[in-house]
């Protein structure tokens, strides 16, 4: 109707949009201050001068179910298809340290990731696979140090030198405590196990990263601006627990990396990479007096799909997964893993599994968006987004800081309950039709076919379990008690675990057993009442 006012819209974090982005609103902007060249300080335009001119990101699908042979297969068939690196996903007894024959693993062994009980586990998971040909990534967190341990001696038996070994471990305990909840020990001693990792890579593996501090508060209902700062927040604890250990912050800093998640909101995602680049960087150089540029770069990795995809209509995931793909392209990432359109309900069947590479693969090589590096700069509205929702960010930051820091906030529940706030009211704008999601609240079919789904071994667990019975009984008894022994004694001091953790492994000692002792020590997590 003429003279009716448009409607405000706002980005998923709550900034107003404006109808028009003009010149007027970038005039404050000094490119050499506040953009930079790509590759330079503040790395808003990309951490790498040439970006993908050089080398295009890593092509990391999430894969894993089931027993170790089959996620073997699955590894090769994705290698085959063009991967370019390979991310394990872990079931949950794995996850959460028990083994499994153990009674808490009952139906849940190989269901939403791979089953490793011991380093012959690993083993069967690589086997045929060369790891100084690629770099692997473990979702994996209150058993990181366990795996880290058991992919490095898997990799020495195939001869691999640890200069050659590659990939990373996420082992970000925070995020569990926060968001996710595959949590074991308390915080303390779990920042501690996590701070080992760190110093061991820095020390003894120098093309491994040790942490990939991760953004699960957005899966978990946190929008794009609270994203970013719980996960920069998060950075900031592990940089100064590294520090409080003795390593200079330019010995390590350049080891951490980081994990988000991308969604839909095509413009705000590219904003807030860009944005954050620019925090860290600043961060770095003037809070922790970082010297090195190494040091300065946030290096980043993400997921295109997770709450953005829809068990409805579930072939318009892939739509979804395009444009977040071309958001993470257009925002300069280091890694990619696209979900597959099943993954909303099932593990993703082979078929779902090539075709959410392929969209990778189609965005790399028959788009522009490689050929140039940061091809949205210089846009009113790009620039004006990156400055709001690093105003945003750094607000949340501040908040945090005054609170007493991210672990403390974690520990008084403060960063919990925000969140449930935020998915409470996300939730309730959806069923409210506020916010529009296609297929499940706006033109929804609901005659839609059911799709195809994989379908797990129904032999899986009694396969693994059974496995795991024969290990027991062929492996030398004396070797793994010493080895155990020796964990549970360490544990108790203050030295790093790695070495300790690394005799038990090298023993066949299975994650549960050693996983038992660190529980004995530590204790386990109890979250906060009252949110």
């Amino acid at each position: 109707m003429a003279g009716e006012r448009p409607k405000q819209h706002h980005t998923r974090s709550g900034t107003p949009i404006k109808p028009l982005y003009t010149a007027a609103d970038t005039a404050h902007l000094d490119p050499a201050r506040d953009l930079g060249n790509p590759g330079e300080y503040p790395f808003v335009r990309g951490i790498y001068p040439d970006m993908y001119l050089g080398k295009y990101w890593t092509m990391r699908q999430y894969a894993g179910f089931g027993t170790p042979r089959e996620t073997n297969r699955r590894f090769r068939y994705l290698l085959d298809s063009g991967q370019t690196g390979l991310s394990v996903a872990l079931d949950l007894p794995t996850q959460l340290g028990y083994d499994s024959d153990a009674a808490e693993a009952a139906g849940e062994v190989g269901r939403v990731g791979v089953a490793i009980d011991s380093l012959a586990d690993m083993e069967a998971i690589f086997d045929g696979i060369a790891l100084d040909r690629v770099t692997t990534s473990f979702t994996i967190n209150a058993t990181a140090p366990i795996l880290l341990a058991m992919y490095e001696a898997v990799a020495e038996k195939q001869g691999v030198a640890k200069s050659r070994i590659a990939g990373t471990v996420q082992n970000d305990l925070l995020k569990e405590f926060g968001a996710r909840g595959a949590w074991i020990f308390p915080i303390a001693p779990s920042l501690r196990l996590c701070v080992d990792v760190i110093e061991y890579c820095t020390t003894q593996l120098p093309r491994f990263h040790p942490i990939s501090i991760a953004s699960h508060y957005r899966d978990a209902g946190a929008n794009p601006a609270e994203e970013m700062a719980y996960t920069l927040a998060a950075g900031v604890a592990y940089v100064r627990a590294t520090v409080a250990r003795g390593l200079p912050i330019d010995a390590f800093a350049s080891r951490l990396s980081f994990f988000f998640y991308t969604y839909t909101n095509f413009f705000e995602e590219i904003a807030k990479y860009r944005a954050g680049r620019r925090i860290w960087a600043r961060l770095m150089r003037e809070t922790f007096a970082a010297t090195s540029p190494d040091s300065w770069r946030l290096r980043a990795a993400c997921v295109c799909g997770g709450h953005s995809l829809t068990q409805a209509e579930p072939l318009n995931n892939i739509t979804r997964t395009t444009i977040e793909t071309m958001a993470v392209a257009c925002a300069g990432l280091q890694s990619v893993f696209t979900a597959a359109y099943d993954e909303a309900f099932a593990i993703p069947t082979e078929l779902a599994a090539r075709t959410a590479l392929r969209v990778q693969q189609i965005v790399a090589y028959e788009t522009d968006v490689a050929k140039t590096v940061d091809p949205l700069a210089g846009s009113y509205f790009v620039e004006s987004l990156t400055d709001d929702m690093e105003r945003a960010i750094t607000g949340i930051m501040s908040d945090i800081e005054a609170r007493g820091g991210m672990v403390r906030c974690l520990e008084e529940g403060f960063i919990q309950r925000r969140i449930a706030q935020r998915a409470f009211e996300y939730q309730r704008a959806l069923d409210g039709g506020e916010v529009k999601v296609v297929g499940v609240n706006l033109f929804r079919s609901e005659a839609d076919a059911a799709p195809e789904v994989h379908h797990g071994d129904p032999e899986a667990e009694a396969d693994q379990v059974a496995g795991l019975a024969k290990l027991r009984a062929g492996r030398d008894h004396s070797a793994v008690a010493v080895a155990l022994d020796r964990l549970e004694a360490e544990a108790r001091g203050e030295g790093n675990l790695m070495p300790a953790i690394q005799a038990a492994v090298r023993a066949y000692a299975t994650v549960g057993e050693i996983s038992g002792r660190l529980r004995r020590v530590f204790g386990e997590y109890l979250p906060p009442t009252g949110f």
